[in-house]
């Protein structure tokens, strides 16, 4: 089964986002309270370059099992340590194609837009890291391993212990590229 392990917020630009008892999303906006919250882009590196362009990182998701991953190879990393508003458990987050839709608790959805590319400021979380949550795949493409991005279609409240819901766009599948 599906399964929010922990919702994350931060009103700061902040590479850590602490986690929270409960999160708030806003259709067309994102995480309420959150420094990426807004309809245009947040991200500051993208602010400089277009400001006027729409917020596809509205909600960041990270599957809890990458945690493991990292533990396996000496990096303790727990939920929110690494910018995400959303840490799961149970969904193969990497997999989804863009476009699906992803029901959180009893109201919220989010459609997936694309993958996070990970930058330089991991290293400066944990140096190393940046290449841990980088890989290649059998035919030698780089895999993204550092979570995925989404926009929030409908609003509500998310906790740790809500039932995530997947439903596949219809259909040819677009595999997910950095956002």
């Amino acid at each position: 089964m599906a399964l929010v392990e922990a919702v994350s917020r931060s009103a700061e630009y902040t590479f850590t986002k602490p986690n929270q008892g409960v999160i708030t999303l806003v259709a067309g906006l994102g995480v309420e309270g959150d420094a990426h919250y807004g309809e245009k882009v947040r991200h500051r590196s993208r602010v400089a370059r277009t400001p006027d362009a729409p917020n596809l990182r509205q909600v960041h998701l990270i599957h809890a099992e990458l945690f493991e991953e990292l533990a396996r190879n000496g990096f303790t990393v727990t939920p929110g340590q690494i910018g995400e508003n959303v840490t799961t458990r149970g969904v193969d987050l990497l997999g989804l194609p863009t476009g699906t839709l992803l029901r959180i608790g009893p109201e919220a959805v989010v459609e997936v837009t694309g993958l996070r590319n990970p930058c330089a400021q991991i290293d400066g979380f944990r140096h190393g890291l940046l290449k841990e949550v980088l890989d290649r795949d059998e035919n030698g493409e780089l895999v993204r391993k550092a979570g995925i991005m989404s926009v929030v279609l409908k609003g509500g409240e998310i906790r740790p212990g809500d039932a995530i819901e997947v439903t596949l766009p219809d259909g040819p599948h677009r595999k997910l590229e950095p956002v």
